[in-house]
């Protein structure tokens, strides 16, 4: 089947990764390399950052549950001062890339995010970076909105149903392995965001087109 349609992650595929915030705050804080992360991690259907990106808990229940989980792992972290970690610095040769899919593909949006004052979109860099990608989708879905969240099968399937297209016929990007299974168990081609010269790359082989930033 070719391609229909390519849907996109937002945070760490048109923006910088956090994981870069991350672990410059641990360094800062003098706590182990990939510490945030393994929290998110641990329990990753019932945590506090899934619970908090369905919107389930509020932000002062993520900061209270976060702290709680990283004091398990023996490392207190209030949950509060991990959201601001989230903003990133926009991509433009993502979004040129956005612009040329769109001009021969149907295109989407899948995030996970959090329906907060404090939530990533209330940084300003972050604010700035999605006015000026989301108003180019055809379809947008948001976590906190529908009440689910990646890897859930149910949040793609949900995409192609909005977007008119059958899973073969999309390519999905992301900079998460485990958001990426799923998509490709479906039958989308599935793209791994490690770096954006890679992911250029990697879109312009299974599109056919040419991205400027690509390697």
């Amino acid at each position: 089947m070719g391609v229909e349609a390519v849907i996109w992650d937002f945070g760490g595929v048109f923006t910088s990764s956090p994981f870069e915030a991350f672990n410059r705050y641990e360094a800062e804080k003098g706590l182990p390399r990939d510490l945030i992360r393994t929290v998110n991690a641990t329990n990753p259907d019932t945590n506090a950052w899934a619970l908090f990106e369905r919107a389930e808990i509020d932000a002062e229940g993520f900061d209270r549950r976060f702290h709680e989980e990283s004091s398990a792992l023996g490392h207190p972290v209030p949950g509060r001062e991990v959201l601001p970690l989230l903003s990133g610095h926009l991509r433009p040769a993502m979004v040129d890339a956005l612009l040329a899919c769109k001009a021969v593909f149907k295109v989407g949006c899948i995030t996970n995010n959090m329906a907060s004052s404090h939530s990533p979109g209330s940084e300003s860099t972050m604010v700035t970076a999605m006015g000026r990608v989301m108003p180019h989708f055809h379809a947008i879905i948001e976590s906190s909105k529908a009440g689910v969240r990646k890897p859930d099968p149910r949040i793609y399937l949900m995409m192609c149903e909005q977007l008119e297209v059958a899973p073969a016929a999309c390519i999905y990007l992301d900079d998460l392995g485990i958001n990426c299974k799923p998509a490709a168990a479906l039958g989308m081609r599935a793209i791994k965001v490690v770096s954006e010269a890679q992911a250029l790359a990697d879109l312009a082989e299974a599109t056919g087109l040419s991205f400027g930033g690509a390697a």
